[in-house]
């Protein structure tokens, strides 16, 4: 009997293991799909007449032209999966010339290795945005990552591409660790699947006590009856009572 509980326990674990990593494949597949419409309809906007902006290409920063990223009101650099995210993007002109801003755009890479992208993120196009020669300027942001994108720590990479003379240039604004949290959920999958591994424990754990508690009870009560005789009982009833009056009326009786 206790083998079988054990088995089914065993069994019920697994059971429980595996389903939040089969949730996980099936996000993942949806999540390909959605980055792939994100990549195909994306609006990349253009440099010039014909140069188009993207992050494959080897651009370099202008000289004198330095950038700075704050996410308003978001220390923790919170992004919920779906929804919008706003940041700033500070970039200040300390080179030569007037410099044109033409867009901002972004990519999400696994923390481990940023070769592996996670999705690319929208391309913000401005138009006539120029900043002269030692001013600061300022140029919002927005971005959301796909609903489908398991919650986790990734990092995110954002560049702000502008032209001087002509020449397209590129400065790498941020490049750092956001935190993409479910939306409306207060419970991830994880710790959905942690809760329910520890009750499950914990049950496993309460049928061995249970177990326990029953064998010690077996064993009291097959244990050996001990009894008592009453020879020796007697014995000494005898010795306090001789030289008594109930000693010599019992020993007439006797005679």
């Amino acid at each position: 009997m206790a083998v079988r509980v054990w088995l089914s326990a065993i069994l019920l674990v697994f059971l429980l293991a595996a389903s939040p990593f089969a949730q996980v494949a099936r996000a993942q597949s949806e999540e390909d799909a959605a980055m792939q419409e994100v990549v195909d309809g994306a609006d990349l906007g253009y440099v010039g007449d014909d140069t188009p902006v993207s992050s494959e290409e080897p651009l370099s920063p202008a000289p004198g032209v330095e950038t700075v990223c704050v996410f308003p009101k978001n220390a923790g650099k919170i992004v919920p999966a779906g929804e919008e995210t706003e940041l700033l993007v500070g970039l200040q002109n300390e080179g030569e010339s007037t410099l044109n801003v033409v867009a901002v755009h972004s990519t999400l890479h696994l923390p481990y290795d940023h070769k592996m992208y996670g999705q690319n993120l929208t391309v913000q196009s401005f138009y006539n945005a120029s900043v002269p020669v030692s001013v600061q300027a300022t140029f919002p942001y927005t971005f959301a990552v796909s609903k489908f994108l398991q919650p986790g720590a990734y990092d995110l990479v954002g560049y702000i591409v502008y032209e001087i003379d002509q020449h397209p240039y590129q400065n790498v604004f941020y490049n750092g660790t956001i935190e993409v949290v479910e939306v409306g959920g207060l419970l991830s999958v994880e710790s959905v699947f942690l809760i329910t591994l520890g009750i499950a424990l914990l049950g496993l754990l309460g049928l061995w006590a249970y177990g326990q508690v029953q064998q010690l009870s077996k064993k009291t009560k097959k244990g050996p009856k001990v009894e008592l005789g009453t020879g020796t009982t007697d014995a000494n009833m005898d010795e306090w009572l001789e030289g008594t009056a109930f000693a010599k009326d019992k020993a007439k009786k006797n005679k």
